[in-house]
């Protein structure tokens, strides 16, 4: 007989892990605070919005804990896994997305989730997910090697070839593919991931889940005070339109939580507070604007790269 996991330590620790995030969000902002959430469950799960708006550093900042169950798994579930259709299902997850204010602080989005499937006389299906990946709108080498080589040290216990996997994973999903263009450096990303059995599994997503601040807030310290103005401010939000075009055709996660019955309004608390979209708009060549095309927009091994 099979061993039905158990989700609870899985909740337990992304419950932790959003409290961590927030914490250090605040304190590292200096000015706003999270606005906390809490809703119940129809089925006995639970969400935990925080949203934090107007900040010294951060313009907008969503992390999300949800916890969530339901009759039937939703269609954005199935239809990489047809055989799960018609099951019930549990899933309990943490989502992130930053959006800073200086446009020399990159973008970041993290999410590490647990889905479990079921059906009467069958053994469950279960599987861990997640990643994480930054959106530079000017790149500097020093802190995309940074966020890369936190990565393949956090997931080094893992096996030797889990962050090159994952890494090509992330590359290949992260990519506005009506525009055949990456949504930025990259980082990690995994799914359907039972690999070593439960607790093994659970210790890399718990990898991944532990090395987002260890990855991300180095290059906020170094970026913070960094002086801008209208040029910058301008291109930060051109670029942004990219990622609301991303998260809305592209993205799996938003499907599912439409479809799962998730509430809007923390749905969508990923997007950017200001954006702007342009007609045929392209760097000028030889611009700093334009070096984010030719060489941060373009999928290279970066851990690998030499100091």
């Amino acid at each position: 007989m099979t061993t039905t996991p158990d989700v609870a330590p899985v909740r337990d620790f992304l419950m932790s892990l959003q409290d961590e995030i927030c914490a250090t969000f605040e304190r590292a902002d200096g000015k706003a605070t999270f606005q906390r959430d809490e809703f119940a469950g129809e089925r006995g799960g639970i969400s935990r919005p925080r949203v934090l708006e107007g900040g010294a550093l951060l313009e907008r900042a969503g992390v999300m804990f949800s916890h969530t169950s339901g009759p039937e798994m939703p269609k954005a579930a199935t239809v990489r896994r047809p055989e799960l259709a018609g099951r019930r299902f549990e899933a309990v997850s943490v989502s992130l997305i930053t959006h800073p204010v200086n446009p020399y602080v990159p973008t970041s989005h993290m999410n590490v989730r647990f889905f479990i499937a079921h059906r009467e006389g069958e053994d469950p299906v279960w599987w861990f997910g997640g990643g994480y990946d930054l959106t530079p709108f000017y790149g500097f080498d020093e802190d995309v090697v940074h966020w890369h080589r936190t990565a393949r040290e956090a997931l080094a216990p893992a096996g030797d070839d889990v962050y090159a996997r994952m890494k090509t994973w992330c590359d290949e999903y992260f990519v506005l593919k009506h525009r055949n263009e990456p949504r930025g450096v990259g980082g990690v990303f995994f799914d359907d991931w039972n690999e070593g059995g439960f607790e093994q599994a659970f210790a890399t997503m718990r990898a991944v889940g532990t090395s987002y601040l260890p990855a991300y807030m180095p290059i906020v310290e170094q970026r913070y005070d960094t002086p801008y103005g209208e040029r910058e401010r301008d291109f930060q939000l051109w670029r942004r339109g990219r990622y609301v075009e991303f998260n809305l055709v592209w993205d799996r996660g938003t499907l599912f939580g439409l479809q799962a019955g998730a509430r809007t309004e923390s749905l969508l608390a990923s997007m950017p507070p200001l954006v702007t979209w342009r007609y045929n708009h392209h760097p000028e060549p030889g611009t700093p604007e334009a070096e984010l095309f030719e060489r941060y927009l373009v999928p290279r091994n970066w851990a690998d790269l030499r100091d």
